[in-house]
């Protein structure tokens, strides 16, 4: 019974905390650039000003227009309660990485037919770019998980990879865990539409990918949409901290155990939102056609991790 309040309160928090990271990324990528920025509260501020107006549909949009922000929240919350976060244990035990990925494939599915929907050029400009680029984010980012599932021989399920990093210790560190982290962290980079991929915060119909499938999404829809962006960046970056560096999470539903684990993996979501907004003080965004070439790296990253399991 603790166990499942454990897991019901941690998917909540993930909920919860995503338009703080957010916020953070935001705030921490502003004073890089020597900007005051806004608080690291305004994402919470926008979505409540969003959820209060109506949503403005265009007569040509079919029900699936609607239906799509459903869909993307809805998938969502299901790998928020299937994502090890303070704790090992997760709410849906029986999901896979299979699974994980393709509830990311679905929300991304969703949104590329939520912008061919919209009926405007410039969404299904945004969805085939999307699509182009996800032929190579989808096996990446299966093949860095799998990699951490075949280093701790732990079966596919997050919880119990997590589970068995942190109890190999030491052990657990060497070359394929770091090639399949790196991996990842371009992996999080692509699937969020950040910085050298896409820019989340531009408007140029030439250059944007994500905020393209928006533009005719206004109102609750909209509201749900940025919500469900933000969990998304969130979850990706809860899954590199339990996964690939999982030391200090709660293996046992300990009240202590758990406070620690709190506070280490707040420690781990700021570090890894610092190295996003580092990375995107850096870099600037790369011409869409050369993205595949950044994406092949991250592909040739974690399948050189993969090999390296029998090799070394």
């Amino acid at each position: 019974m603790i166990e499942t309040v454990v897991c019901m309160v941690q998917a909540a928090v993930l909920v919860a905390i995503a338009p703080l990271v957010s916020g953070t990324v935001s705030k921490l990528k502003a004073m890089m650039q020597n900007r005051p920025g806004a608080s690291v509260i305004q994402p919470y501020r926008d979505l409540a000003k969003l959820f209060r107006k109506d949503s403005a549909v265009s007569r040509s949009c079919s029900w699936l227009f609607r239906a799509v922000p459903y869909i993307c929240m809805a998938s969502m919350l299901i790998l928020a309660m299937m994502t090890p976060f303070i704790y090992t244990g997760v709410l849906a035990p029986y999901g896979g990485l299979i699974t994980v990925v393709y509830m990311f494939t679905m929300y991304r599915f969703a949104m590329v037919l939520g912008g061919l929907e919209g009926g405007s050029t410039f969404g299904g400009m945004g969805s085939s770019r999307e699509m182009m680029m996800s032929v190579l984010i989808e096996p990446a980012l299966l093949l860095s998980i799998a990699t951490m599932a075949v280093l701790t021989g732990a079966g596919t399920d997050m919880g119990d990879i997590s589970d068995a990093v942190v109890s190999m210790g030491i052990a657990a560190v060497g070359p394929a865990l770091v090639l399949a982290g790196c991996s990842f962290m371009i992996t999080l980079l692509a699937e969020n539409a950040r910085i050298p991929f896409d820019n989340p915060t531009t408007h140029l119909e030439l250059t944007m990918v994500h905020e393209a499938m928006l533009l005719e999404y206004s109102g609750r829809g909209l509201a749900m949409m940025e919500l469900s962006s933000m969990m998304r960046l969130t979850l990706f970056m809860a899954l590199l901290g339990s996964l690939f560096f999982p030391w200090g999470i709660a293996t046992e539903p300990d009240a202590a155990a758990l406070a620690l684990s709190a506070a280490v993996i707040a420690c781990k979501m700021l570090l890894i939102a610092l190295a996003v907004a580092v990375v995107e003080s850096v870099l600037c965004k790369s011409r869409l056609f050369k993205t595949p070439n950044l994406l092949t790296v991250s592909f040739t990253l974690s399948l050189i991790a993969m090999i390296s399991l029998y090799i070394l």
